[in-house]
């Protein structure tokens, strides 16, 4: 792409109202097909917003060494998961990209190098959520990377400078799950409360850390103690949470919705920021 192009786009895309950022706890890949009370809150605010130009998604399920942003016009549907029915492995979710969108972005990051990649394309934690939201993939969606060597500082910092986007009609994206301990998952309690105190005690302790605004304590959720260690196992799923709320500013208030365990030791806490 040439500066000329991106030049034309931003023109093209003037300044908007500010919009809304999200974290969408996405659960299990089988959300993407089924009728549950999570996909149907996804639909609401789809219905709800205004539509976005585009959509820049930080997913727990692309990570790298360095940061990445998808760059191609038309991203694949990436399949990254097994042992699955077959019906979901026939989805495919063909939103168009924008390499405008991850020009500007690159532009706008100072603060570290941002790669632009052909290669990646849309994996599950991006469609499977964002299908419901816009099901006729007539949205641009790109994708940027989680790079796995850098601690929670780092990606709250980075989501920092993406703030512009907020206002040309960009809708940012995170997608993982706050509290998210696979081997700890409690196949007989899939539908009930969660099944270990920890748990409970993790939630309660990131929703008032949420909703108080004190993202310091989220960002330094090493330090928080056994409760959150087990919800946080891997960082990967609950570092998106850093991205949406480092982007709450002075005039954002927080909305907690989809906040219910599943399998005893996973929860489906989304938030939307406006």
């Amino acid at each position: 792409m040439q500066l000329k192009d991106l030049e034309k786009w931003n023109k093209n895309l003037p300044n908007t109202n500010k919009m809304p950022v999200l974290f969408l706890g996405h659960g299990s890949p089988m959300n993407a097909i089924e009728e549950n009370e999570f996909v149907n809150e996804f639909r609401r605010l789809g219905q709800e917003l205004v539509t976005p130009q585009a959509i820049l998604c930080i997913s727990a399920h692309w990570e790298t060494s360095g940061t990445c942003i998808t760059a191609m016009n038309h991203p694949q549907t990436i399949h990254d998961f097994g042992g699955f029915p077959q019906a979901l492995f026939d989805v495919q979710y063909p939103a168009p990209g924008s390499p405008e969108l991850a020009l500007e972005t690159q532009k706008l990051v100072t603060g570290t190098a941002v790669h632009l990649d052909d290669k990646w394309g849309l994996d599950h934690g991006s469609w499977s959520v964002i299908r419901h939201m816009y099901p006729e993939a007539n949205v641009p969606v790109v994708q940027m990377s989680i790079d796995y060597t850098k601690p929670a500082q780092y990606h709250y910092d980075l989501a920092k400078e993406l703030a512009a986007l907020r206002n040309k009609g960009v809708l940012i994206v995170g997608s993982g799950n706050m509290i998210h301990n696979l081997r700890r998952v409690a196949w007989d309690k899939l539908n009930a409360p969660f099944a270990y105190d920890w748990a409970l005690e993790a939630r309660e302790k990131m929703n008032t850390a949420i909703l108080t605004h004190d993202h310091q304590t989220l960002i330094d959720f090493k330090k928080q103690g056994t409760a959150f260690d087990l919800s946080i196992p891997t960082p990967e799923h609950y570092l998106p949470l850093l991205y949406a709320l480092a982007l709450q500013d002075d005039h954002d208030e927080v909305q907690l919705f989809n906040d219910e365990p599943v399998g005893g030791s996973l929860s489906m806490t989304s938030l939307k920021i406006a």
